[in-house]
């Protein structure tokens, strides 16, 4: 596997997880990733119909024990400092999707910064963008 999709996969596994942090992964958010993967530059090239595999192996490591803290490693050992943003943009956007941050969204958020030393005024700027972004009338 090339470093590159070693990468785009690890996006997916940012995604994923901040989905399934609730205990309940939608079809919906499926949707939304699936989008996100084929409109987004970082995921030039990506087979975007892998995604339900890569969903279904992020899932089965989230199962294992300490799973969440070993995916949370394989990330932050596959997405470089410079894409680290990015990858918590997309967090962000399959959290802030439904209009409505949970607190173990939060929590997960907060791990997820801490793993990839992104700095908290980043993290804010990203935050109130999505906000705006997934805002009604």
């Amino acid at each position: 596997m090339t470093e590159r999709h070693e990468l785009q996969e690890a996006l997916v596994h940012v995604m994923v997880i901040m989905s399934a942090v609730d205990n309940a992964m939608t079809d919906a958010e499926l949707a939304r990733i699936g989008r996100l993967a084929r409109v987004l530059p970082v995921f030039d090239g990506f087979d975007d119909a892998h995604i339900l595999h890569i969903a279904r192996e992020c899932t089965a490591l989230l199962a294992a024990p300490e799973g969440l803290d070993i995916t949370l490693e394989v990330i932050r050992e596959r997405i470089p400092a410079r894409l680290a943003d990015t990858a918590y943009a997309l967090a962000v956007e399959i959290a802030a999707a439904d209009q409505r941050i949970r607190n173990e969204e939060i929590r997960l958020l907060q791990m997820l910064r801490d793993r990839l030393g992104l700095d908290k005024l980043t993290c804010a700027a990203i935050e109130r963008a999505a906000i705006a972004r997934f805002r009604g009338i």
